[in-house]
């Protein structure tokens, strides 16, 4: 079955065309960084009016791309939550729309598990079970992932999203929006070790995070160390995301040690970041843990992971009805 995936959850507009097959036939996204960009972060509401200019031409392309008909489509999925809710709802209702009129399944994906079905788009040979992380601006997630349909939450984090550390991080040290890229990049001019800042593992055996003292750490070294170079600013990038990754790489491998499982999936937009992936990989292979991570392509929000787990939510079932809401908090 083809499936049409759309998502609208923050500042992306996406859609994208999967087979049955878990192939990617087609996936368009219209980026609204551009915009938000002057701004710091994400508006909600102007996220909310791109996609309404933004929705109908992107999956019109995104059916073109694939070379497929309208007629050819057997199912639609559209991303229900969590997110923005005025961003939601445009994708949604469209998804409702297309669905309805073209007498389809819909299914109402959980953002945060689509995310962890994008693993099944970079490894089609990816088994169950296995531990996975969400890491993204808004969540820092670890599941056991058990089936298809059965994710256990095994630690979250208590205040700030790791990306949402690296924005604010990036704020701090006025290097604009988003933060990651740009951190990740600075970083790789300097030695992490000229700085330290705090990690922090909370309590013993605890799979939850929390980023918002190191965030605070680095206010106050700024404060006490005014940044007045590249240099400087490099340095203190430098220091900040070996921080987040140790914490990340710690408690990922604490987690999948705790349940004896040999496969590690990481998602989400801070998943792009090489340096995180790299030193992952290192340390996992000394436990000899399987380290599996999507392109950079699928890391961030995009359609394609939508279809694909819509694709067996369909499949199971699992469908909404035109009277379904979106939400804006997490219910994974």
């Amino acid at each position: 079955m083809i499936v049409l995936g759309i998502e609208s959850s923050c500042d992306e507009t996406a859609a994208a065309v999967v087979d049955e097959n878990n192939r990617i036939l087609s996936s368009v996204i219209a980026s609204q960084v551009a915009v938000h960009k002057q701004y710091g972060g994400v508006v909600p509401e102007l996220a909310s009016r791109m996609h309404v200019e933004a929705i109908s031409r992107v999956v019109t392309k995104a059916v073109h791309q694939a070379g497929i008909c309208l007629s050819d489509i057997g199912g639609v999925a559209a991303t229900r939550g969590p997110g923005l809710i005025g961003a939601l709802l445009v994708g949604f209702c469209f998804a409702k729309s297309f669905a309805w009129a073209r007498g389809l399944p819909l299914a109402g994906v959980n953002h945060l598990e689509a995310h962890i079905h994008s693993l099944f788009l970079a490894d089609q040979e990816l088994t169950f079970p296995f531990t996975a992380l969400v890491v993204s601006g808004g969540h820092t997630n670890i599941y056991h992932v058990s089936a298809d349909n059965r994710f256990s939450l095994m630690g979250q984090t208590r205040d700030d999203a790791a990306g949402e550390a690296f924005d604010k991080v990036s704020k701090m040290l006025d290097l604009g929006y988003p933060g990651g890229p740009v951190i990740e990049n600075l970083a790789k001019t300097q030695d992490p070790d000229q700085i330290r800042f705090p990690r922090s593992l909370l309590e013993k055996d605890s799979c939850d995070f929390s980023f918002s003292g190191l965030k605070s750490a680095v206010a106050r070294y700024i404060h006490e160390n005014p940044v007045k170079s590249q240099r400087d600013k490099a340095r203190v990038a430098a220091a900040f995301q070996a921080a987040v990754i140790d914490v990340l790489c710690e408690k990922l491998l604490r987690a999948a040690r705790s349940i004896s499982c040999s496969q590690i999936g990481i998602s989400g937009g801070v998943s792009a970041n090489q340096t995180f992936v790299t030193t992952l990989v290192r340390r996992a292979a000394r436990k000899k843990i399987q380290v599996i991570a999507p392109p950079i392509s699928l890391c961030g929000d995009n359609a394609a992971m939508v279809a694909a787990r819509g694709a067996v939510m369909i499949r199971d079932g699992c469908l909404c009805s035109l009277d379904d809401d979106v939400f804006s908090r997490a219910l994974l």
